[in-house]
């Protein structure tokens, strides 16, 4: 009886086996393209997410060629992994505009961004209304621009630039994009504290880790997983206290610390100056504003202060990298924008930038140049959005409510119908007209500076003028005197970041 017994479990067994291979050469039959992904039974097309994780953006771009701008992911079964792809700009327009009232963040959202919850990024919809209408009073106001570019300005001539110019003498090999996070860390702390951390000095033999610095693009790496994967499977690590879990939690916890402790500092200094000094700073400007309404506590000082960090750390130091290696890579553009600068701005000492904007404003093409950066490689380069009401795409795709939407930004400056077949080349010529003045693109087709999304609208009312007075600023210098030479570059946080 136990000899039949383990018999027919042999035949299961057997059995089972026979099922799985079959289904695999059902599959790959059905789906002999490489490109598309196989839908297998249970888990989907979660084994093809997997494997091209680390390519995701240039995978993802090629099976939306393949299928005409729009592409239906399965995910595993009972996981709401699913979503749908799109790089139709009619698709974007009509989700990020016409019908933007039926799309949220989703039911799954709030869990994935815990650790900004409070932000602007992932606030109730009733106080993300009043968050935005308190950024956009605070950054339309000119003493805050005028704060905002004083500080850009000393922090380029006193640090970033000396760090450059010693790092060229002594040929030292840096992390370019680790380089302008440090930079602009100490910018966002300037402007949101008042104070500036140093975390990058003017030398190189200066340069030290620093863990709380280093704790955003730690959380942007393991967010990004927790899109893709069963959201039982990371909070069951999460519980358990390991893997990408563990060092998510690890960077929380130095960043929150950092920030409570500075928010402190910065009200401890408040203490001591008197009432009748302007306010310029962030935090000043927040706790002058709420001194009518009550204490304001340290969380919703520190939920809010926490967007000025999102808005303007990763995607501005992913931006500057990838324009420095493109103008690198591509010295006919270099010598062109050498040529307009030497045209267009007074000479000035070394180490200084024109603070006169219509200097600025004469740089046509490196304004392109920028663009044409942003283009190729945006900052954000997928957003992830909910519908909350079943909805028809431009393109014909139905779905129901409560399905996941990634529009990705980067097949969008890919897609040939779009930008034309060049659309793989770095052409600043592409953004300037015959007469020389920029060319506008319409937002559902270039959405890097789309003011309809959350975390990009603040950032390109912070970061917009900055980023191009920044790009400007050590535009100039570098042609004056400090030669980068980069000899491979890999954007950490443009892989990882969402």
């Amino acid at each position: 009886m136990s000899s039949g017994y383990v018999s027919s479990r042999s035949k299961g067994y057997i059995m089972f086996v026979a099922i799985l291979i079959f289904l695999y050469i059902y599959c790959r039959r059905r789906n002999r393209d490489e490109i598309l992904p196989i839908n297998w039974p249970i888990i989907g097309m979660l084994p093809a997410l997997l494997r091209h994780l680390s390519n995701f953006h240039d995978h993802t771009t090629l099976v939306l060629k393949h299928h005409g701008g729009t592409f239906r992911f399965e995910g595993a079964w009972f996981t709401n992994t699913g979503f749908i792809g799109t790089s139709d700009p009619m698709n974007v327009n009509h989700i990020a505009s016409k019908n933007f009232s039926n799309y949220g963040r989703g039911s799954n959202f709030q869990d994935i961004f815990y650790f900004f919850q409070g932000s602007i990024l992932n606030s109730h919809p009733d106080v993300w209304k009043q968050q935005r209408a308190m950024f956009n009073s605070y950054l339309k106001r000119k003493t805050f621009m005028n704060f905002f570019q004083q500080t850009m300005k000393k922090k380029l001539e006193k640090c970033l630039l000396p760090f450059l110019n010693d790092v060229s003498e002594i040929g030292a090999h840096v992390d370019l994009e680790d380089v302008f996070s440090r930079f602009t860390f100490d910018s966002i702390c300037t402007i949101a504290f008042g104070f500036d951390p140093n975390c990058l000095p003017n030398k190189f033999n200066e340069l030290r880790d620093i863990a709380y610095q280093k704790s955003l693009p730690v959380m942007d790496e393991v967010i990004i997983y927790r899109h893709f994967i069963p959201s039982y499977l990371w909070k069951l690590q999460k519980w358990l206290n390991v893997g990408h879990e563990r060092k998510l939690r690890e960077a929380e916890e130095n960043l929150d610390r950092f920030l409570y402790e500075s928010i402190t500092f910065s009200k401890q200094e408040q203490c001591k100056c008197s009432s009748s000094e302007e306010m310029d700073d962030f935090l000043k400007a927040l706790t002058k504003e709420g001194s009518g309404k009550g204490e304001m506590d340290e969380k919703y000082l520190r939920d809010n202060v926490i967007t000025l960090f999102l808005a303007g750390n990763g995607p501005v130091s992913s931006a500057l990298s990838w324009f420095f290696w493109l103008v690198s890579t591509h010295p006919i553009v270099e010598a062109k924008i050498i040529q307009e600068i030497k045209d267009n701005c007074p000479t000035q000492e070394e180490n200084q930038i024109p603070s006169r904007d219509e200097y600025l404003d004469k740089l046509v093409y490196l304004h392109g140049a920028i663009c044409e950066t942003l283009r190729l490689y945006p900052p954000v380069p997928f957003e992830h959005i909910c519908s909350i009401k079943s909805d028809i795409l431009p393109s014909g795709e139905r779905f129901s409510p409560n399905t996941r939407l990634l529009y990705s930004l980067y097949a969008m400056g890919r897609m040939e119908q779009i930008w034309g077949e060049d659309c793989m080349e770095f052409k600043p010529e592409r953004w300037v007209s015959e007469r020389g003045h920029i060319i506008h693109v319409p937002s559902y087709k270039f959405i890097a500076f789309n003011q309809d999304l959350e975390v990009v609208w603040l950032w390109a009312r912070l970061s917009k003028s900055g980023l191009y007075f920044k790009s400007k600023g050590n535009g100039k210098i570098g042609t004056r005197k400090i030669a980068i030479k980069i000899k491979g570059f890999y954007s950490r946080t443009f892989v990882e970041s969402i």
